[in-house]
């Protein structure tokens, strides 16, 4: 009982303000430290907010907004907050981290506001990318020394199995044909997930087929590509110049972002040997 106590929030409107307080105040530390691990940020302000109470039932988790066009609207990274005795203090950090800062927001709020790029890439998505960003953020939130309290650490790695299961789920339903039923069970299972969320990512994976396939897949290659700049570069390695290489080009499908991180390392290397 005294894990629950410490876990979850009051299932309040106290409880509800508790939450996005804790969530604006995650952003606040992001952006505190921004500088030692990014060069460039986008210009538009971010809110946190909750799901509008008449919207709740049809959206999940949680979720970002896009800026509008002009500026005019900020990005926003909205909490579902219908039920408070599933919003679990500790896995709400990563998700946090995962929908505001330094994941979705100053990956696609960034994209929008690049000059001398197509439309397309200022404002579509390949799921791989977009998903897999904001996972590779869950992680380095950890390296930019978050998740303090175990609790929360742990709640990084819960959700880890969460998206193991999604792979999971989304193979047995599209390739072994799994029922609804079935799906559901694997996922009560092998997750904590309350009644209500296991039921949402079922059925959403049901028709977004191969979406939990391109998040883990995304941030393996994000990963993957930040080791070989790594050993490529050795000391000179700088983490804000390969998030540049990897968020500052706009939305781009895996084979391209893969060139464009070795087109960084080959220019990077080539200014050092016209150095005197």
């Amino acid at each position: 009982m005294i894990l629950i106590t410490k876990g979850y929030y009051e299932d309040s409107d106290s409880g509800r303000e508790r939450f996005l307080a804790d969530a604006r105040a995650q952003v606040e530390e992001i952006y505190r430290i921004v500088g030692s691990y990014f060069n460039e940020l986008p210009d538009t302000d971010l809110e946190v907010r909750r799901v509008e109470p008449w919207r709740e039932n049809s959206t999940s988790i949680a979720f970002y907004n896009r800026p509008s066009e002009d500026g005019s609207r900020p990005g926003i990274y909205y909490a579902n907050l219908a039920d408070m005795t599933s919003v679990q203090k500790y896995v709400f950090s990563a998700i946090t981290y995962h929908e505001s800062v330094p994941g979705h927001h100053f990956q696609i709020a960034l994209a929008q506001e690049l000059d001398a790029i197509p439309k397309f890439r200022k404002y579509s998505g390949y799921g791989a990318f977009t998903e897999g960003w904001a996972l590779y953020a869950e992680q380095l939130a950890k390296e930019m020394g978050f998740y303090v309290d175990p609790y929360h650490n742990f709640g990084r790695l819960q959700n880890e199995l969460w998206r193991s299961v999604r792979l999971v789920l989304d193979t047995g339903i599209h390739a072994k044909k799994w029922s609804r039923q079935q799906s559901i069970d694997y996922f009560r299972k092998n997750t904590p997930l309350s009644e209500g969320d296991i039921v949402t990512e079922v059925e959403r994976f049901f028709v977004n087929p191969g979406q939990a396939l391109g998040y883990k897949i995304g941030m393996l290659k994000i990963l993957e590509l930040r080791d070989r700049a790594r050993k490529e570069l050795g000391d000179d390695f700088d983490i804000r110049e390969f998030h540049d290489s990897i968020i500052g080009a706009g939305s781009l499908p895996l084979t391209i972002l893969e060139r464009q991180v070795d087109q960084y390392i080959s220019a990077f290397k080539l200014r050092s040997a016209q150095r005197p």
